[in-house]
């Protein structure tokens, strides 16, 4: 545009944009995370759903999507190599329209070892943030969810 406010637009887009700062920021997380359970050869998205369905299962497919707040699609995806690792069972529920989730005993195994990996890892962002703004970042993060969950899209 001949007034330059695209320009402004844009690079308003990328200072300020909700979603575009939280996506880095949840890189960089994941990225440190990753490194640092590299040795148990679990993604950090592949742990919550194993600690999920260790400590909540056997739990129906669509609550645990729900309580990890993704998409079955997505939840799919995360389980599939945790299956075929023999680290969760996803069986037929009483219905048979539903599936149910369950951490196998190779699968808390697994959990075990890489809690304190995972443990150093959160105790090391928290030290690197402080606890008062860690504090401070995870009530942002869940007010930012149940907002974000109420919004209505245009």
């Amino acid at each position: 545009m001949p007034d330059g406010s695209l320009d402004r637009t844009a690079l308003d887009l990328l200072s300020n944009c909700t979603c575009q700062n939280l996506r880095q920021a949840s890189r960089v997380v994941t990225q440190y995370f990753e490194q640092t359970l590299e040795p148990t050869g679990l993604k950090v998205t592949q742990l919550p759903v194993l600690a999920a369905a260790a400590t909540m299962g056997p739990i129906p497919m669509s609550q645990l999507a729900e309580a990890l707040v993704m998409d079955r699609t997505t939840l799919t995806r995360n389980l599939q190599p945790l299956e075929r690792a023999k680290l969760v069972t996803v069986t037929s529920g009483a219905d048979r329209r539903s599936r149910m989730v369950l951490a196998t005993p190779k699968g808390l195994d697994a959990l075990g070892a890489a809690l304190p990996l995972w443990k150093q890892a959160q105790s090391d962002t928290v030290e690197a943030l402080g606890r008062f703004k860690w504090g401070v970042l995870m009530d942002t993060l869940r007010a930012t969810v149940d907002a974000t969950r109420s919004a209505k899209a245009p």
